[in-house]
Formats: C-alpha cells, sequence, structure tokens
C-alpha cells in the first residue's frame, strides 16, 4: 500500500510545529520538575481519565491535557516476528491547580486491530498505523485516523484503507468506522492514503487531504459524520507532489491551513500548497531537495520560517516566500520544531548521529550554543514528537530509543526557559508495558 504515516511522527516525516519543540542535553543545567517515571516504578494501568470536551491537539479523551500516540510497538522476545501489537496510547493527567500535569504512562490505552478496527467482509485488518489526528466532528474529542490493509485482488480501484477511531469522555473507545471518499472525489488506481489534518478552507471544521493518483489530492471538507463521510468533497485537485505531509500549518497567516507535498518519499523537493476559500489549491513556495522539512516561526518575521534538512546540512528560508537566504553546516537530516523556553520564537531539533537543538533567536537560527541531547538509554534514538505536554506553555521534547524489536525507552524532557530541555527525562517508560493488555 505504501502509506505514510503524515500526521504521527514516527521517523523521518516533516514536522510542521508552531510554537512548539526543542531538546537539550550535554551541558544543560535544567532542572527536572519531578522524579522520573522509571519502567522498573512504572505504576499499574490506570483508568483514562474522562474529560468533558477541549479545544486542545491531541486530546482524546478532552481534558484539556495533551495526549501522545505510539506506533510499532515492541514485540514479546517469545513473538518477536509476530503480528503488531496495535497502537499505544499514553494519556495526560494532572490532579489539581498547582500540580504537574504530564504524560502518565500508567494511564494507557492499547488499540487492537481484533477489537478496535472496523471488519471489511468479516476480516479484521493485520495493519493497524495511527495516520494523523485532529477533531473531525467537531465535539471536542480529537480523533485518530488510521491505516489498514483491507481486501484487494489488485484490480481496479483498491478500497478505502483509512478508518476513523472517535474520540470520547473515556477517551478512543469503541470500534472504528471506514472513511468515506465520494467516487468523484478520486482518480487513477493509487491506495488513497496519506491524510493530513487541516482547516483548509477555514470555515473551523477541520477536513482531510488525502493523496489520490496522477498528481492529484482528495480534498474532503469537514465536518464528518460518525459514519465516516466528510460534508462536501468535489473533484480532485491538482498537486506538486505524491506525498502530502502534515501537520498543516497557516504558513501566510491570512486564516487558511496550508500543505507541504513533497514530490516522492525520502530525498526530494517539495512544495507549500496554499488553503483558500476553495481549499488547498494554490501551489505556493518551492523548497529544495532534502530528507525532511520543519516550518516554524524561528525569527520575528510575520509569516512561518521553512528548514531543509540534507546530510550536507540545513537549509533555510526565512518568511516564506523569500529565497534561500542561510545554511548550517550541522549533521542531521530530520527535523523537528518547537518553542521550548516559551519566548515565541521556535528552535529546531537536528537529529541524526546525535540529537541537537539549535536555538531561534530574533533575527533566525543559530548554531551557536547549540544544544546536544544525550540518549536516554542504549541504541538507536528518534524524535517522536514535540508538543507542550505540562501546559506550561513550553514545547517538551518526546524522543524512542530502541534496542532491536523487543526493547525501547521513551523519554519526556521538559521543556526549559533557561536551558531549552532539562538535563534528564521526566517521565521514562517502555511500549512494552502494552504488552498483554486487554483493553
Amino acid at each position: 500500500m505504501g502509506g505514510r504515516k503524515a500526521g504521527i511522527r514516527a521517523g523521518a516525516a516533516i514536522s510542521c510545529v508552531l510554537l512548539l519543540g526543542g531538546c537539550g542535553g550535554a551541558g544543560n543545567n535544567g532542572s527536572a520538575r519531578h522524579e522520573p517515571v522509571t519502567v522498573a516504578k512504572a505504576p499499574a494501568q490506570l483508568p483514562v481519565p474522562r474529560g468533558k470536551g477541549s479545544k486542545s491537539a491531541d486530546d482524546f479523551n478532552g481534558d484539556g491535557l495533551r495526549d501522545l500516540v505510539l506506533n510499532d510497538l515492541v514485540k514479546s522476545p517469545d513473538d518477536a516476528h509476530g503480528d503488531d501489537a496495535g497502537i499505544g496510547i499514553v494519556y495526560g493527567t494532572g490532579t489539581g491547580a498547582g500540580t504537574t500535569h504530564g504524560l502518565a504512562p500508567g494511564a494507557r490505552q492499547l488499540l487492537n486491530p481484533a477489537r478496535q478496527a472496523a471488519r471489511t467482509k468479516g476480516r479484521s485488518p493485520a495493519v493497524f498505523d495511527a495516520e494523523a489526528s485532529c477533531d473531525l466532528d467537531r465535539d471536542g474529542f480529537t480523533d485518530l485516523v488510521v491505516s489498514t490493509d483491507p481486501p484487494y485482488d489488485g484490480q481496479g480501484r483498491p478500497p478505502v484503507p483509512l478508518q476513523i477511531l472517535f474520540g470520547s469522555p473515556a477517551g478512543l473507545t469503541g470500534r472504528a468506522v471506514e472513511l468515506v471518499i465520494p467516487a468523484a472525489a478520486r482518480v487513477g488506481n493509487d491506495w488513497p492514503d496519506q491524510p493530513v489534518c487541516g482547516d483548509f478552507d477555514g470555515d473551523g471544521a477541520e477536513d482531510l487531504v488525502v493523496h489520490a493518483s496522477d498528481g492529484r489530492l482528495s480534498y474532503l471538507r469537514g465536518p464528518f459524520t460518525r459514519k465516516g463521510a466528510p460534508r462536501a468533497a468535489g473533484k480532485p485537485l491538482p498537486s506538486p507532489g505524491t506525498v502530502p505531509t502534515g501537520p498543516a500549518l497557516d504558513v501566510n497567516r491570512d486564516g487558511y491551513d496550508d500543505l507541504l507535498v513533497r514530490t516522492a518519499e525520502g530525498p526530494a523537493t517539495s512544495a507549500l500548497v496554499l488553503g483558500g476559500p476553495a481549499g488547498p489549491t494554490r501551489t505556493g513556495t518551492a523548497l529544495p531537495n532534502g530528507i525532511d522539512v520543519a516550518l516554524g516561526p524561528f525569527g520575528r518575521g510575520r509569516a512561518l520560517d521553512a528548514a531543509v534538512g540534507s546530510m550536507d546540512g540545513t537549509s533555510l528560508r526565512y518568511d516564506l516566500p523569500t529565497a534561500v537566504r542561510d545554511s548550517i553546516s550541522t549533521p542531521g537530516s530530520v527535523l523537528d520544531a518547537g518553542d521550548f523556553d516559551g519566548d515565541g520564537v521556535s528552535e529546531l531539533v537536528s537529529s541524526g548521529a546525535e540529537l541537537r537543538i539549535l536555538r531561534g533567536r530574533t533575527t533566525g537560527l543559530s548554531a551557536t550554543g547549540m544544544v546536544t541531547v544525550p540518549p536516554p538509554a542504549r541504541g538507536t534514538t528518534r524524535v517522536l514528537t514535540v508538543a507542550d505536554f505540562t501546559g506550561d506553555g513550553r514545547a517538551d521534547l518526546v524522543v524512542r530509543t530502541y534496542d532491536g524489536e523487543t526493547k525501547d525507552t521513551v523519554a519526556v524532557y521538559a521543556g526549559s526557559k533557561e536551558a531549552l530541555v532539562t538535563a534528564k527525562p521526566t517521565v521514562t517508560f517502555s511500549t512494552s508495558e502494552f504488552l498483554g493488555m486487554n483493553s
């Protein structure tokens, strides 16, 4: 099927994070806000906190606190080559005013295709991967778009592989429904995948953009019904590439979310597609060849800025859509962005052999004072996401260190006004804690 995780970051993917992000490390004198929760100290499974609805991103239970989505959970040593375990959710918690808020490994949930996926022709899918998240039905609870593998004989137009799990006061409960893409919004025989959420027409409802075929996009206007159908969908829109990539952001600050589309997976050029009353119909700034792209307010300009990562370093464009103005010779091709110190300017996270954070300044990004973050455990470390999980207005850095298919460590470094991120993780756990869960 060739689907790409578009909204849920799990490796080399575009990162477009507004005022969120960063990391810290060697020489970092920030202090942890609470003692790390290690795997050995991890609490028993806790109930998912019940919420009443919110406008927070990735808030599946609507309690106002961001939650974390995890794909590719580690496997049991006795079943290292078995089926994918499913999708893990770690919920944010807080017990009252003045207390620490953040991710609680005990408040976890396993989404299993046998229990949560919609069946196709009586069969549960073997593939169940998180792709994008947003409040599609406007009820105050974030919904999750997942990718599956419905039966297909290879002849003609393939079925829609995407399903929606709807959020609720108890989190992501019940079975998913299949995403409805009207026939008029499809073209060609490619898999309709790579979903990206965004309010592309500026009406306040979340829309979905999905890859179609032949350099076109299916544009599905929200809100969506509980049966997975969009409010409207017209003919496929022309696109400058084949890989729509999220999350979407209002790059030029005109009130419409914009979309970045890559010409291919891996090293490739890309271009912005600008939103408007008719949706994402106008091709904007073209960006140079690179492995990854991050968008954010790296300086004090009106529009967002772009950083393009490659093995040779990072190319920068300030105040899109101006031409390339600068470059930084720092290794690391996978990028993320966020405001770790809460000053309104984003930092740039660059990862590869090492994990580094470049500080954002009023004049733009600078390698001066660059911070290196030590990995939380032995293995290969990748950035999972950059977002504010504690609600303090500063982004936190979430990384995952892999040691084969059966061992991993997820670590959260809290944002720090003085040091960008704390010297040590404030929370650590392993996705092995999802093994054997029944719900």
